[in-house]
C-alpha cells in the first residue's frame, strides 16, 4: 500500500483552483457481498497474486497505475487502482474513525491535481468495480450509559418497557463496538438480555418484546428520517411493520426470511427483503443503536428518533399481536383482505436513476480519461459524452441533487481537454423508466424526477392505506392534532405499497 497520506499519493497535489478534481474518498462495498474482498500485488501487466484483503466499508484514497507512460486496465478499459487506506473498517472502534472521514472527505473534494498518477511506491491494486463516493461517515453510539429503571418506568406496555430496558443494558451497549457484526451482534445481545432477566419477565414477553424491537428498528429506518413525526412519516412505519407482519403470519417463508410463523425478527433483519440490514449499511446508521438510551434523550437527533419510536410503538405492537380489529382500526379505510395480503412496498425516489431529459448521459463504474501524459480515474460518476476524438470522447460530469420533488442537475467541465475511455462508453442510452418511478399509467403536469419500477410491479395491485395519526410534525416538537392520511395508491411518489406479491 502507499505509505504516506494525500502528497505521496498524488504528487504535485495542491489545495488551489488550477487542474482537475483529485480522487474522491471511495468506499469498497458490495451490496450483500462477502465481508472480505481481496487485493493484488501489482505486476507488470495487471494484477498479480492475491495479496490480502480488506473489510467492506474500508474507505480508500484511489489513483491510477501507470506504467511505461501507459494507464493500467484490463482489455475492456476497466483500470486496475491503487489505493491507500484511510479507515479500515475492520480497526475502527469509536468515533475517531468518524472524524478522519469527514476530514478526509472535505479534503479531497476541495483538493485539485494535475492527474491522478500513483505514487512510486504502490504496490497493490483492487477492483474499482467495487469502489463508490459514499458521504456517509462511519456510526458509532456516543459514549455513555442510561438508565434501565428509569426507561422501564416510561414503557406504555410491557413489551414496550422489555424494550427500552434492552437499549439501556450493557447487552445492547457492546452492539456497535466495532464496526463489522453488528446484525450478528444485535442477536446475541437479545439472546444475553434475555436469559439474564428471564427471572423479571416471562419468556414470552422476552421473546415478543426481541421481535418488536426488531420490527421498530426497520420501521423507522426504513422509512424517511427527515418526514419525523409527520402524519405520513408515522403512517409509513406502520405501513412498513404491517409487511413485516404480514410476512410472518399468514404465510412463513424461508427466502423471505422467517423461520416459524410469527417471526417478525428473522423478516425483518433478512438483507433480502429490508435491504437496511446490508453489513455495511449498518455501518452508517443507526438501525443497531441503542437509541432509547435515557441519557441521549437531549441530543436532538435522538430526541426525534425516539419521539418517532413513542409515535409509533403503540400502532406496531397492536399490528403485530392484536386483533383484525386492531388491523381495521389502524388501517381504517382499505378492507381487511387486503390490509392482510400487504407484504411489498417501495420508495420510488430510492429506485434506479435515471435521466431522459439529458441527452448522452452514460454511468461510468470506472475508466480512464486522459489528456496528453496526463491520467484521470473517472468512477462511479455519470458524465454527459460529448464529441469523438480518436478512441474516445470528450465529456463533462454530470451532477444532480435529489430535491424534494425533482433532481436538479448540474453539467460541469471539471476535466477540460481529457477524452475518456471509448470502450467505457456505450450511448445506449437508459431503458424501464418512469416519472417518479410509478405507474407509467400516472400522469403529471410536470416532471421533477425519472426513476425505475421494480420488475414485480405489475404483478401486484397498487394499495392505499389510510392512518389516523397524532401529528406531531417533521421536529417532532408539535403538540399532536389527530389527522388522516393516506400512504400509497398507483401514483403516490413518496411509498407505493403494492399488495398480492407473493
Amino acid at each position: 500500500m502507499l505509505a504516506g497520506l494525500l502528497v505521496s499519493l498524488l504528487p504535485g497535489a495542491v489545495l488551489a483552483q488550477g487542474g482537475i478534481p483529485a480522487t474522491p474518498l471511495m468506499t469498497l462495498y458490495r451490496f450483500n457481498g462477502p465481508l472480505e474482498m481481496p487485493y493484488f500485488t501489482l505486476g507488470t501487466d495487471g494484477p498479480g497474486a492475491r495479496a490480502g484483503s480488506l473489510t467492506q466499508g474500508t474507505s480508500v484514497i484511489p489513483c491510477v497505475v501507470v506504467r511505461n507512460g501507459r494507464p493500467l486496465t484490463d482489455s475492456s478499459g476497466t483500470p486496475f487502482v491503487g489505493f491507500e487506506v484511510v479507515v479500515d473498517a475492520n480497526r475502527a472502534r469509536d468515533a475517531t474513525a468518524t472524524e478522519t472521514f469527514r476530514r478526509t472527505f472535505a479534503e479531497r473534494q476541495r483538493l485539485r491535481v494535475p492527474n491522478h498518477h500513483c505514487g512510486p511506491n504502490v504496490r497493490h491494486v483492487l477492483s474499482v468495480r467495487d469502489l463508490y463516493v459514499l458521504e456517509r461517515a462511519p456510526f458509532f453510539d456516543p459514549p455513555g450509559s442510561g438508565d434501565s429503571t428509569a426507561a422501564v418506568r416510561a414503557g406504555a406496555s410491557t413489551l414496550d418497557s422489555i424494550v427500552r430496558a434492552f437499549h439501556n443494558s450493557p447487552q445492547c451497549a457492546g452492539v456497535n463496538t466495532r464496526l463489522t457484526g453488528r446484525r450478528a451482534r444485535l442477536a446475541s445481545a437479545w439472546d444475553e438480555f434475555s436469559s439474564r432477566n428471564a427471572g423479571r419477565w416471562d419468556q414470552t414477553n422476552l421473546a415478543r418484546a426481541k421481535h418488536l424491537d426488531y420490527t421498530m428498528r426497520t420501521a423507522i429506518y426504513e422509512g424517511h428520517l427527515e418526514r419525523g413525526c409527520s402524519a405520513y412519516g408515522a403512517c409509513e412505519r406502520n405501513v412498513v411493520a404491517l409487511s413485516i407482519r404480514n410476512r410472518a403470519v399468514g404465510q412463513c417463508l424461508r427466502r423471505q426470511g422467517c423461520r416459524f410463523p410469527g417471526d417478525f425478527q428473522g423478516v425483518s433483519s433478512d438483507i433480502s427483503q429490508y435491504n437496511i440490514w446490508d453489513a455495511y449499511l449498518t455501518q452508517i446508521s443507526g438501525l443497531t443503536a441503542c437509541y432509547l438510551r435515557t441519557d441521549l434523550a437531549a441530543r436532538d437527533n435522538y430526541t426525534r428518533i425516539q419521539a418517532m419510536y413513542t409515535q409509533n410503538i403503540g400502532d406496531v405492537e397492536r399490528i403485530l399481536y392484536g386483533s383484525e380489529a386492531d388491523l381495521r382500526a389502524i388501517f381504517p379505510d382499505t378492507p381487511l383482505a387486503e390490509v392482510q395480503e400487504l407484504r411489498h412496498y417501495y420508495h420510488p425516489p430510492a429506485m434506479g436513476k435515471c435521466f431522459p431529459q439529458v441527452p448522452r448521459i452514460e454511468y461510468m463504474s470506472g475508466a480512464i480519461a486522459s489528456r496528453g501524459g496526463d491520467h484521470a480515474l473517472i468512477a462511479n460518476t455519470r458524465i454527459q459524452v460529448g464529441e469523438q476524438v480518436g478512441s474516445g470522447y470528450r465529456f463533462q460530469e454530470m451532477r444532480f441533487d435529489a430535491e424534494e420533488r425533482r433532481d436538479v442537475i448540474r453539467i460541469e467541465d471539471n476535466f477540460p481537454g481529457f477524452v475518456v475511455d471509448g470502450r467505457k462508453v456505450s450511448l445506449r442510452g437508459g431503458g424501464g423508466c418512469t416519472p417518479y418511478g410509478v405507474s407509467s399509467s400516472c400522469r403529471f403536469n410536470d416532471v421533477g424526477r425519472w426513476r425505475r419500477t421494480p420488475n414485480w410491479l405489475t404483478a401486484g395491485r397498487p394499495l392505499a392505506l389510510t392512518c389516523r395519526i397524532q401529528d406531531r410534525g417533521e421536529s417532532c416538537r408539535g403538540s399532536g392534532r389527530e389527522q388522516r392520511v393516506t400512504v400509497g395508491g398507483a401514483c403516490d411518489i413518496e411509498m407505493l405499497p403494492v399488495s398480492r406479491v407473493h
